[in-house]
């Protein structure tokens, strides 16, 4: 019944959005009330559900979103965007741009969350398309599903960072065997399903479109590149020094610190508002504005992630990923097989990747003594199930129809298929890299 009772909320909030063209916010509200109500919640639990929901999901995501459209709007309207963009098509041509940003998606993604790495790439991905006129999702979903697979496969990112250490599986290891997954997963939802995608020449969001600039009035090409890496280089720093200095340590501390994705998105902002604002001549009211503006640009976007942290919140309070768990805990598949389908119904129903991950991850702890299991790919197969058929639920969707500006047909049709592709390549090589250690 949780499961029947989540799917006809979902079809609900597409229809809502889609056909009654209610505003997604409203919908997410109208739906988490009747959907919270349906699973047997209490009215007042799930009212505190909706801002357990919206407060946990906007606490983890506001400061970096906020911080990656200031950033992205020095970074455009300065001219620092133009310059990357001319010195990687003087590098690579036009003709294999997506391969560029395919392969940058992957560097930028080890190190960084998705959302900052979304924040930085796509402003840059959009303005290559306008500059030189190439279909902004063709050059951009190679990049996305080089991003979206590092989250769901490789550690440090957070699910398999948890699942790594609840299993006690070898970060070396899981991080070895999850490259040697992530390659044909990339190549099949990035370069392959990316190549289908031309058809689709919607114009981004203009928002991160900046008028053409002369030469002598862009930022240098170090500079530019520098201000825009500065966050992969804190992070990069602090994950790698920080093991090796002493535990507790002030220096840990610091690194620790500034490896923070938060902390390295402000470093990055105060930089760029010097080096992309200030020392290009603006002054300091100019510069404020210009970062004001660009809270403008990404407001609305803090209400429907809002939405659908709340309706997360609720499916997981009324048990549905408990029932999508239990439903399945005593089915025959292989483990690995089992154990991405878990992770795969429940990322399907709830929307969160994270919460799909752990979820699943505690109840197939004790298929890890069965013969033939892998802690380090078990890892890796919960991770890829729990990327599965993004939707309306998922804050991921929204942030990508938002930047690419597409209709909620085409989003499912582009975004929801290469997720479901990086999960399904995802198990595939699990299970090929099985058969072959075994």
């Amino acid at each position: 019944m949780p499961l029947t009772i989540t799917l006809l909320g979902i079809l609900a909030l597409i229809a809502l959005i889609s056909l009654v063209r209610i505003h997604a916010f409203l919908a997410f509200l109208a739906v988490s009330i009747g959907v919270g109500l349906a699973l047997g919640l209490q009215p007042l639990a799930v009212l505190d559900a909706i801002q357990k929901g919206i407060g946990g999901t906007l606490g983890s995501i506001t400061a970096i979103i906020a911080l990656g459209a200031m950033l992205g709007k020095l970074v455009a309207q300065s001219g620092a965007a133009q310059r990357i963009a001319a010195n990687i098509m003087a590098l690579v041509g036009t003709r294999h741009a997506r391969w560029a940003f395919l392969v940058t998606g992957f560097i930028v993604g080890l190190p960084l969350f998705y959302s900052v790495g979304f924040m930085l790439l796509a402003p840059l991905v959009i303005t290559v398309a306008y500059r030189y006129k190439l279909p902004a999702l063709y050059i951009g979903l190679p990049m996305l599903a080089s991003l979206s697979v590092t989250q769901g496969y490789l550690p440090p990112h957070p699910a398999p960072l948890a699942i790594l250490k609840q299993f006690n599986a070898d970060m070396g290891l899981t991080l070895f065997y999850g490259i040697i997954v992530s390659i044909p997963a990339i190549l099949i939802s990035g370069a392959l399903f990316g190549s289908t995608v031309k058809r689709y020449t919607t114009l981004p969001n203009p928002a991160f479109i900046a008028p053409d600039l002369p030469d002598d009035q862009m930022p240098s090409a170090p500079v530019s590149f520098l201000t825009v890496l500065l966050p992969i280089l804190l992070i990069g720093l602090s994950t790698l020094v920080s093991p090796m200095l002493p535990a507790s340590s002030v220096s840990q501390q610091v690194l620790l610190f500034v490896g923070e994705p938060v902390v390295s998105m402000f470093c990055a902002v105060l930089v760029a508002s010097v080096t992309l604002g200030i020392w290009r001549g603006k002054s300091m009211p100019t510069v404020t504005a210009m970062l004001g503006e660009s809270i403008k640009d990404v407001a609305l976007l803090f209400l429907i992630f809002g939405g659908a942290g709340a309706l997360k919140q609720v499916l997981t309070d009324g048990g549905v990923n408990q029932a999508v768990a239990d439903l399945m805990r005593d089915s025959t598949l292989h483990p690995y097989v089992l154990a991405w389908g878990m992770a795969a119904l429940i990322r399907v129903c709830v929307g969160s990747s994270t919460v799909s991950g752990i979820t699943t991850a505690g109840f197939v702890t004790p298929m890890l003594s069965a013969p033939g299991v892998e802690p380090n790919l078990m890892v890796l197969s919960i991770g890829a199930g729990s990327m599965m058929f993004s939707h309306v639920n998922d804050t991921g969707f929204w942030l990508f129809r938002e930047y690419f500006q597409l209709s909620m047909a085409d989003t499912l049709k582009t975004w929801s298929v290469m997720e479901t592709l990086v999960s399904v390549s995802g198990l595939a090589g699990v299970m090929v890299l099985s058969w072959v250690m075994g």
